[in-house]
Formats: structure tokens, sequence, C-alpha cells
């Protein structure tokens, strides 16, 4: 056979090849059917309630007090936020304290709220209002970061601590908090620093005299992973475009926060991180413990999943939320981890809160869809939703 007709049946082998892989194609999609409801899937785990849904602006802190009452708050991050810290009652949600003391006075920032990040019942009679006076992460305003005490059985502000300026620098963002009443003449407050810019901390303050010292400040316990990259629903998350128009990921400081129920150890994580870290609070309220000794006498309890809030119950167990898995986890006492919550609606678990009746309450934000992650479109669905799943435990005491 010539070269010439080497060429013609090979080019109709080739053809006739193709017709019939075409035919086999289109016949497999001729056959093919809707992906089947039954078919195996990831399965969820922890039997979540809904307790409340929210319509308008994005919460982020819930707390639960221990006579049952729950509280809230919607940070300044430029939703249209009505009030900064509200109360869920009889289905809905109003100012707390009230309307008035929801804004902001321009002549002391010391007086109204500007912009409350964490929301805390102390398990004494009243709940604390955590004031970063950074809106949309700005610079604090000088004298407004502060905590409020509002006594549960009057409503009114008991209590107002400023923080010191020699604990707030110009990045700082206060974010979170736990009350040691076993300590000091009122009591201490634990803050953490989850800066966005510069170095995080854990901020220990005497509620009696409102002295405060930084510890722990740009540790590597308080500070961002810089290995770490978040991946929520699939893809890399709080990704935007730096200066140089390039993709960066935000990195948070020291964020989720709690204490143990004999007060002795504070577990933190930095929201950019995966491990979970505890340090003795004796140290951290030592002065004449250096930072050093401080760094060195933290632990390392190894990775948990990412997470933003924290919380520990009277068993002694740790809870974390999961936000790259959709979900909460539970540190036993062995130091084991169990998942108690997996579902695809727990979409950026935020703060935790054990509530009086043996439930764990959260937050369920959409953080990661906000606009400033996705050149501008917001890809949150509202509702915002608060949850709750069931642990048999009681919050962690306070004195």
């Amino acid at each position: 056979m010539s070269a010439k007709h080497n060429i013609l049946w090979s080019t109709l082998a080739l053809s006739v090849a193709l017709i019939s892989q075409n035919s086999s194609a289109a016949a497999v999609a001729a056959s093919a059917s809707p992906f089947p409801t039954n078919a195996p899937a990831e399965k969820t785990i922890g039997q979540l309630e809904q307790v409340f849904t929210f319509h308008d602006a994005m919460p982020t802190g819930v707390t639960v007090t221990e006579t049952g009452r729950i509280f809230v708050n919607f940070p300044q991050w430029g939703d249209d936020v009505a009030f900064t810290v509200g109360e869920i009652r009889d289905g809905k949600v109003v100012a707390y304290p009230d309307a008035s003391f929801n804004k902001a006075d321009p002549k002391d920032p010391a007086k109204g709220l500007i912009s409350v990040q964490s929301v805390v019942a102390d398990g004494q009679g009243r709940v604390w209002l955590l004031d970063t006076a950074a809106p949309n992460f700005a610079a604090p305003k000088a004298g407004g970061a502060k905590l409020v005490a509002v006594d549960l059985a009057t409503d009114k502000v008991v209590k107002t601590l400023v923080f010191p300026a020699n604990v707030i620098l110009p990045s700082t963002y206060v974010n979170d908090m736990r009350f040691d009443f076993r300590t000091g003449k009122e009591g201490t407050v634990y803050v953490t620093d989850s800066s966005v810019s510069g170095p995080g901390a854990i901020i220990v303050m005497d509620i009696a005299s409102g002295k405060a010292t930084r510890r722990l400040s740009g540790a590597k316990s308080t500070s961002v992973d810089p290995t770490f990259v978040p991946v929520v629903e699939g893809q890399a998350a709080l990704v935007s475009k730096g200066p140089d128009g390039k993709p960066k990921t935000l990195g948070v400081a020291s964020d989720g926060i709690a204490l143990s129920p004999d007060g002795k150890t504070l577990y933190f994580s930095p929201l950019s991180s995966r491990h979970l870290f505890a340090v003795p609070t004796a140290l951290l309220r030592d002065a004449k413990v250096s930072e050093a000794q401080l760094s060195a006498a933290v632990k390392d309890l190894g990775e948990k999943g990412a997470s933003d809030g924290l919380e520990a119950d009277a068993n002694g167990a740790v809870y974390a939320g999961d936000y790259e898995h959709n979900g909460i986890r539970k540190r036993l006492a062995d130091g084991s981890w169990q998942t108690i919550v997996h579902d695809p609606r727990v979409l950026w678990p935020d703060t935790l809160s054990v509530g009086p009746d043996g439930y764990l309450y959260f937050t369920a934000n959409q953080l990661q869809r906000q606009a400033g992650f996705h050149d501008g479109k917001d890809l949150r669905e509202k509702p915002y939703s608060l949850l709750r799943v069931k642990i048999d435990a009681a919050p962690a005491p306070t004195r």
C-alpha cells in the first residue's frame, strides 16, 4: 500500500473514532439525570436551634445572663447601625440600655457608645459593653475606648472604665473580655487587642482602680501566624486588594478569649491562626514577671481549627468556633477535641456564650462575605442568625 493510501486510511480511522466518541458522549449526556437528592453527602453534626434572626445590621457579640436575658451588639463596620448594643425582647431587638446612650457624645468620647465589639454578662448582675471607639478599625478615638457596666436590675450604667493611654495604641482594636472577681478589690478583666495593623496583646485591667497593662504585646502567641491563609466555603477568605493592587489576606491578632472555671488559666487565640494558647493568669497580673518570662510560660495547646470566639464552661471544657468548617469544637479535660457542631448554615461562627439553660449560644454572621473581601460586592444573605446547641453544662463561674 502506498504512503498516500496509508494517510487516507489513517484519516478515515481517526474520523470513525471521533464519530464513535462523540456518539458515546452524546448518549451519556442524553441518559444523565439531575443529581439525586439521596446521594451520599457530608453529614451534619449537632442539633442546631435558631434562637433569633437579624434582618438589618450584622451582629458580632452575644451574651446570655444568669437569668436568661440575651444581649447582642453591632459594631460600626459599614452597615446602617441604628444602635450598637441591643437586647432581644419579645421577638425584636431594642437599644440597650436605651437609644440615647447608643449615640456618641462628640464633646466627650467617654460618654455614649461609639462602636461596641463585645458584650459579656459577668454572672454578678451586670452586663459589660466593650467599646472599641474605632469604627471600621480606624485608630481609636482618644479617651473613647472603654468598658461600661450596666446593672441588670435597673438597666442603668453603674461604671465606666476608660482604658488608660498606656494600653491603647493607634492600632489597638479591643475585641473580647473575661472577668474574674476572685482577684483584686473589685475584680480583674482580661481584654484582647485584636489589631489588624499592629501588635496583638492581652490587656489586664484592675476594675477598682482602672489601672491597666499590656501583656504579651507583639508576642508570637498574640500575633498573626504569617503562614496562615483561611479557606472558607472552598475559597481563600478575608482577601482584599492591597495598596499595590495585589491580593492581601487580612491578619487579625489575638481575638477569642476564655477563662478557666477556677480563674487560673486564660485561653486565647489570634483569629489568623489555628492554634490555642494558654497562660497562667497569676503571671499576667504580676508586674514583676517580665515579658520574656511571660512568653516562656505560654503553652501552645496545638491546633483547634481557625476561631473567632472562645468560651469555657463550669466543667473546664473550652469551646472554639471553627469558621473554616462551619462548626464548633470542644476541648475536653484530657486535651482532646471533638466537633459538636458542623453544619453548612453555620456561616462564620463569631461569639460564643454559655447560657444558664445548658445551651451554647453563638452568632453566625457571614463575616467572610463582606464587600471588602469581594471587590466591593456584598455577598452576605440576610438574615444573620443567633443559634444554640445543647451542651448540658453551666457557665464558668466568675467568683
